[in-house]
């Protein structure tokens, strides 16, 4: 067989494969972003408010302790905190609704538990980060849905989809996450995922991402010109019985703070900063 029918064999063989390739990363960028432009995603973030203890009126007068967007009543209500608990007094002439509640509850926010509310395109609920009690409120007419281009990424290479080796600590324990707030808070250290490239190991550790998954919060240095700044996200299925595990940089997501100044994301750990450049994954979007 001479070299050049042996290259169209190969060129035959190869294409559907590749093809198939490349449409399942498609598909999984497509639901990627349908999941940002969602009524729970994070493109419609309208405010982050956070709570005094005792009474905090609420509204779009600049007069009330939280002043939501222009297109609010000017008060919607009152939000209690007192012991860990928030209770909701609404404005007497707006209509605010209880989601997924047949009646008014008691409290919109207790044991961890939080209700939303609604008035007209505006939905918000209680978060709690470390010592703090917020407001998340979304817009679901945002102009930042509608006005969504994407994601740019780097083109998807197998090159940047590793085999890697997982290992669990001998005895529990936890490692320190900042995050964009300044808050630090103490997380179960599930593992290190080590991988080596160029010659080189280097090792991640990782948290429980949930649903099965490892979470890795990393910084390379494309961060603060080609990616985010504060870093990307990674999820990785968990190790297989030889504690094999599969990194896809191809996979690496922007956290939601590069979408929108209303989250609180975590900051990569001092060992999740790598002196490597991973061209792989999102790049930066905007300029949060």
């Amino acid at each position: 067989m001479n070299k050049l029918a042996l290259c169209l064999i190969l060129f035959v063989c190869f294409v559907p494969v590749f093809g198939f390739i490349a449409d399942d990363y498609e598909q999984w960028h497509q639901k990627r972003v349908e999941s940002l432009k969602a009524e729970d995603g994070w493109l419609n973030l309208a405010g982050l408010y956070w709570l005094s203890e005792g009474e905090n009126t609420f509204g779009s007068d600049a007069a009330n302790a939280l002043v939501f967007p222009e297109k609010a009543p000017k008060k919607l209500g009152v939000l209690t905190l007192k012991d860990g608990k928030v209770a909701f007094k609404k404005q007497q002439d707006v209509d605010v609704q209880f989601l997924n509640q047949e009646n008014a509850p008691d409290f919109v926010f207790q044991e961890g538990k939080a209700i939303t509310l609604q008035y007209g395109s505006f939905c918000w609920f209680i978060i709690k980060r470390g010592p703090k009690y917020g407001v998340r409120l979304r817009d679901l007419e945002s102009s930042n849905v509608s006005h969504f281009k994407g994601v740019e990424r780097f083109s998807v290479s197998e090159a940047w989809k590793l085999q890697g080796t997982f290992e669990q600590p001998q005895t529990p324990r936890t490692i320190a996450i900042t995050d964009v707030i300044g808050l630090v808070s103490q997380q179960p250290l599930v593992g290190y995922v080590a991988f080596t490239l160029n010659g080189k190991t280097h090792c991640l550790a990782a948290t429980d991402g949930g649903g099965g998954k490892l979470f890795i919060v990393f910084k390379d240095t494309t961060a603060g010109h080609e990616t985010y700044g504060a870093g990307r996200f990674l999820y990785l299925d968990k190790p297989n019985s030889d504690n094999s595990v599969t990194i896809d940089f191809n996979k690496a997501i922007n956290p939601p703070c590069a979408f929108t100044e209303y989250a609180t994301c975590p900051l990569p750990p001092n060992e999740n900063r790598l002196p490597i450049a991973i061209t792989a994954g999102e790049k930066n979007y905007g300029s949060h």
